[in-house]
């Protein structure tokens, strides 16, 4: 009787750690922008710096443009990455939004544009990185990126790159060469941050599973996730037991769906993540419907 309530009081702690997660990463994401980047023309790539042009070009909130520009990309990553993706990511849009205007009027510690795309590069970074671990985004091209990369030869961090080159040399039309190469600068650095953060943009991850559930949680692997599972036949070292192990792949953001997924189907389930930094035999695709 005593298994429901603690369920549902460690689900209620992961929902308040990844959300508070978010609400700081917000934060820390709008001191960056709002205090070193913006005031000095540097700009971030992706979403976040198509708003920043648009607020420079019309003199509206950045942060009515960050919600517009997103609803396209929040309704593909709903569609192809799943419900909470988009509800933490909407989350995230709007707490960076708001804490954008709360900043705004905060004058820049700094007017070297260097120092502000290094130290604003990598509070942002920080920041993003954050939301990003907590199952979240900013920026809509990386779901544009994740959906291009099922269907051609380029991975997401190439595409990401192409995406972010083009925005940048926007920029340079707008601020002139000199901030749309400072804004370069910002963005590697960003992007650097973001990797310490998370440990990598563009990074898969194989997951082994050790359940009593193991049919139903393949299944459920298959059918909510997409993703094809490998049983292994193992054996408990202590008890002799015969295990069936399971074996899967998936990318950044779909760790936490599949936690939820695994653990919905059987709590007990015993679960190990593990970084893969290469991947051999083909590419590494979702499981056709």
């Amino acid at each position: 009787m005593e298994v429901a309530p603690k369920h549902s009081a460690r689900k209620a702690s992961s929902y308040f750690k990844k959300y508070f997660t978010i609400f700081l990463g917000a934060i820390i994401a709008a001191v960056g922008l709002e205090i070193f980047l913006i005031p000095n023309n540097v700009i971030d790539g992706g979403v976040v710096g198509l708003s920043i042009m648009a607020e420079t070009i019309t003199g509206m909130s950045m942060g009515i443009f960050l919600v517009i520009f997103n609803i396209p990309f929040l309704y593909m990553g709903y569609k192809q990455i799943g419900k909470n993706f988009a509800i933490a990511t909407l989350i995230a849009i709007c707490f960076l939004s708001v804490w954008s205007e709360i900043f705004k009027p905060v004058p820049a510690v700094t007017s070297d544009p260097f120092l502000a795309a290094i130290f604003g590069g990598i509070i942002d970074g920080i920041g993003v990185g954050l939301i990003i671990r907590a199952g979240g985004s900013l920026d809509g091209t990386e779901i544009v990126a994740i959906i291009m990369d099922k269907k051609s030869v380029f991975s997401v961090g190439e595409v990401v790159m192409f995406i972010n080159l083009f925005i940048l040399s926007s920029a340079g039309l707008l601020y002139g060469w000199d901030k749309a190469m400072y804004s370069l600068v910002a963005y590697f650095v960003i992007s650097k941050m973001i990797d310490v953060v998370i440990k990598g943009l563009d990074e898969s991850y194989a997951v082994m599973i050790v359940t009593d559930e193991y049919a139903e949680v393949t299944t459920a692997l298959n059918e909510r996730l997409g993703r094809g599972v490998t049983i292994l036949h193992g054996e408990g070292g202590y008890t002799g037991d015969k295990k069936e192990v399971l074996y899967c792949v998936v990318t950044r953001l779909e760790v936490d769906k599949l936690k939820e997924i695994v653990l919905d189907m059987d709590e007990n389930a015993f679960v190990t993540i593990n970084a893969v930094h290469d991947i051999v035999g083909g590419r590494f695709k979702k499981k056709s419907h």
